[in-house]
């Protein structure tokens, strides 16, 4: 009785472990949905270029992008730190730069992030 119930509680843990994890990476999605796309898109330009592939890519690389003259200008690759700097302040990172949107929540910026590394297969 007693290994059974054991048993039962491992099964139970593991398979909320399981739904925990799948509700955590959708997390980055729901944030990035809900606070990015009124600018940005995936897959396409908006106000903001397409992010899709942001992860790794140079700062104001987007061919054909109207970038200010401040990201034009930078000299950045879009990783883990300098997208949680970035979204935390952008005018710190980038002083000439068209983006007035700030991300205060470290637990929603590293959230996004990592969806945006998980789209770039990172």
């Amino acid at each position: 009785m007693q290994r059974s119930a054991l048993t039962a509680a491992a099964v139970g843990f593991a398979a909320g472990l399981v739904l925990w994890s799948a509700d955590n990476r959708d997390l980055g999605e729901q944030l990035f949905n809900k606070l990015c796309t009124g600018c940005h898109a995936l897959d396409s330009e908006k106000e903001g270029p397409r992010l899709r592939a942001v992860f790794g890519r140079a700062a104001g690389s987007v061919e054909g992008f109207p970038y200010s003259e401040g990201m034009k200008k930078a000299r950045l690759v879009w990783d883990e730190a300098m997208l949680d700097k970035w979204l935390t302040d952008p005018a710190n990172v980038v002083a000439e730069n068209d983006m007035a949107f700030r991300l205060e929540s470290a637990e929603q910026r590293a959230e996004i992030i990592a969806y945006l590394k998980r789209l770039a297969g990172k």
